[in-house]
């Protein structure tokens, strides 16, 4: 477990600790004054401390670029949290014409599966409801965020053809004129799982 203060147990709420990044790849905690590790940064996430990280040499945010270095990390220890498929459908975005759409996309979904967790949690806590009831509850939103990536992207789930079937051609990328189109129908997808995520916690 890394140490508190460098975690930035010490910071105020709603403080932003700066950690700066040397050329020899070290993380320095402005806030601590201790250098510190991509584990103690991980740590700050989960504890809900807001940071940014700057290149100490050309004061660039970097900030994405650590967050992705803490995800890798996380994934090569064995913490497998995204799905093989939703990494190829991820990268397929990247130069896609529905690129500029996903970030938001992914921001709202995550942030509407955030909250209904808390609920949930808090709902059958005061019920004194099994831990196995909750679970199950855990699972039926997660196939619900899946049915939601598929509709704002179906082709990018079609199952991978066997060896001896010939691969199907690929869709169309949408146009850049059906961006307002795509756009509402973003928007219809994430009213509808939203709509299905609040049923399933007053169910």
């Amino acid at each position: 477990m890394a140490d508190t203060q460098e975690t930035g147990g010490g910071v105020n709420p709603g403080e932003r600790v700066v950690i700066k990044k040397y050329a020899n790849r070290r993380l320095y905690n402005t806030a601590s004054s201790s250098y510190v590790t991509l584990e103690h940064l991980s740590e700050m996430v989960k504890q809900g401390v807001d940071f940014v990280v700057y290149d100490a040499k050309t004061n660039d945010d970097i900030t994405r670029t650590v967050l992705t270095q803490i995800i890798f990390e996380e994934e090569s220890q064995g913490q497998s949290l995204l799905p093989i498929e939703f990494l190829r459908q991820l990268i397929g975005f990247y130069g896609n014409s529905m690129q500029a759409f996903l970030p938001s996309y992914l921001e709202l979904s995550l942030s509407s599966f955030t909250q209904q967790q808390e609920r949930m949690r808090t709902q059958f806590s005061s019920l004194g409801q099994s831990t196995g009831a909750y679970e199950e509850q855990i699972r039926q939103n997660l196939q619900l965020f899946d049915k939601a990536m598929k509709m704002f992207s179906p082709f990018a789930y079609a199952p991978l053809a066997r060896n001896e079937q010939p691969a199907p051609a690929p869709p169309p990328k949408p146009e850049p004129a059906a961006a307002d189109e795509a756009l509402n129908l973003l928007r219809k997808q994430m009213s509808d799982m939203q709509a299905q995520l609040d049923k399933l916690a007053k169910g």
